[in-house]
This record gives C-alpha cells, structure tokens and sequence, in this order.
C-alpha cells in the first residue's frame, strides 16, 4: 500500500471527491454486490488511479463518465478486475479438503456405476483452489473408471481467470500442496511449476459474476464459495446461497471461508462444523 505522503502527492493530480467516491462505490455494489465503505477510500482510490493514468483520463469526473456511458462495459469491468481482492493458496483451509477426501468423494463415488459428479469453485481467484479440488478428485479416481466428474472455475475477475487457465505458478506458491498430492506439479524452467494435464483436464474455466445470471446448466454435488460474501451485505448473501441451493444436489456439500457463517443468512443448509454444509431442503 502507498504511503500516505505518496497518496496526497498523486492526489494533486487525480481528486477523488466524496461524490466520486460514493458514485464508484455504489456502481460496484450495483455491479458486483460488493460494498465499499469509507474505509475502502484509499484502496478504491489507489487502484483506480492506475486505471486513469492507463486510459489517459484527466480526473475521477471524467472517469465516471466513462464507466457510466453506453460504451463502459468493458471499463467497468476493468474497474472490478482493479478492485476485487485475490487472496489465495493451494489447499488454503486444509480441512475442506480434507473432509472432500475423506467423507464427500467416497460417498458420490460409491453411490452408483458411471456416477456423475459436478463441483463448482465458484470464485477462484487465480486457480489454486480448482486446482487443489482437482488433486483430490484425481487420487480419489485412481483405480476407478466408472464416474463423470468435472469442476466448474468461474471468477468475476477477467484477469485472474487467464490467469488461472494458464496454470502455472511460482514455486514457491506450489510449496504449500501436501506432500500426498506434491507429485501433480510439474517443475518448469526456472523458479516455477505448471499443473500437468491429468489434473487440468477435470477443470473448466469461465468467467461469471456471481450476480448476474447463472448460464451453467444442470446441478452440483459440491460448491466451494470461501472468502467472497464477507463483501456483500446481508441481503445479497442471502439472494445467493438460495440461488446456490436451488443449482445444488441433494444433500449438496457447501464450503464457506472461516470468516463466514450462514446463520441467520440461510436456513437451506445444515451446519456440519469446520464451515461445511450440508442442503437439506
């Protein structure tokens, strides 16, 4: 993050002004569902700046315009490409996946010949997490040959979902897989590894924003959604995981992140502890 002293300098070029502000913030909520409050002023402003500097825009004014034009489509998808936060890791939440190993594959796997099974990573960042779920379902098929099982990777964020399909990662970012799974890497040229193709090919990427309409046809046995609805207000968390359980199997299996909870969100779901549901109606 900018020092303070290099936030007033760039700001004697670029002014974001509370109406600024509250104009982006509310097209990102508008958009995105995602809620910037005052405390998000700076990273709002920090992030944006680059984007003006790119597109040769003279003030936020004139950037708004933009956004808010019959032309801004693709700006205001730049926008939330600049604003929306990619933390992630391989495994991240150990337990998660641990618990798909252990309880949740051996029971869609054991349920019937040429079982199909569909899981969604339904935010996945730059795509350690599909890729970790894929891991999994890969030592959990070996020997198998009687299951259809896809994972479904969408994020609202352009860049990472290139980024994503690419597969290829620092090393050091792969030094967190556990050494059960440590062999599905392959070591590139120079300091970086590459997902091989006996774990990419379970793994489509697309792009989506979780607000819009859902193009996926069909259902899905589980559903990663971590560390995404601590953004939303309430009322959006709530329109969400209803239209999750309405796209979910039976008895579907929903993780959260550790800092989110469904408890006066939804009663569509069964808390099974560790942020793990199970839908129930």
């Amino acid at each position: 993050m900018a020092a303070p002293a290099q936030l007033r300098a760039a700001r004697q070029s670029f002014d974001l002004s509370d109406e600024d502000f509250q104009a982006i913030a509310a097209l990102v909520r508008k958009e995105a569902g995602i809620v910037l409050n005052a405390s998000k002023r700076d990273l709002v402003f920090g992030r944006l700046n680059r984007r003006l500097r790119v597109l040769g825009v003279v003030d936020f004014a004139t950037y708004r315009t933009l956004l808010e034009g019959p032309n801004g489509a693709d700006e205001r998808r730049e926008m939330l490409n600049a604003l929306t936060t990619n933390l992630t890791s391989f495994f991240r939440e150990l337990h998660h996946f641990t618990y798909l190993a252990n309880h949740v594959l051996p029971d869609l796997l054991g349920a019937v010949p040429r079982r199909r099974v569909r899981l969604w990573s339904a935010a996945c960042s730059s795509g350690e997490e599909p890729y970790s779920i894929a891991m999994v379902v890969h030592k959990a098929l070996q020997g198998r040959d009687n299951a259809d099982v896809r994972i479904l990777a969408t994020d609202i964020d352009t860049n990472m979902v290139q980024t994503a399909a690419q597969g290829i990662y620092p090393a050091a970012r792969a030094a967190s897989i556990p050494s059960d799974y440590a062999r599905m890497r392959v070591p590139e040229a120079g300091d970086t590894v590459s997902m091989p193709d006996a774990i990419r090919q379970y793994i489509t990427f697309n792009q989506l924003n979780l607000l819009q309409p859902w193009p996926m046809q069909g259902s899905f046995d589980v559903i990663f959604c971590r560390n995404v609805v601590i953004y939303f207000d309430k009322d959006t968390q709530r329109k969400l995981f209803d239209r999750m359980a309405d796209v979910m199997t039976a008895g579907g299996i929903l993780f959260i992140g550790h800092s989110e909870t469904l408890f006066r969100v939804s009663d569509r779901f069964a808390n099974l502890g560790h942020t793990t549901y199970r839908k129930i109606r």
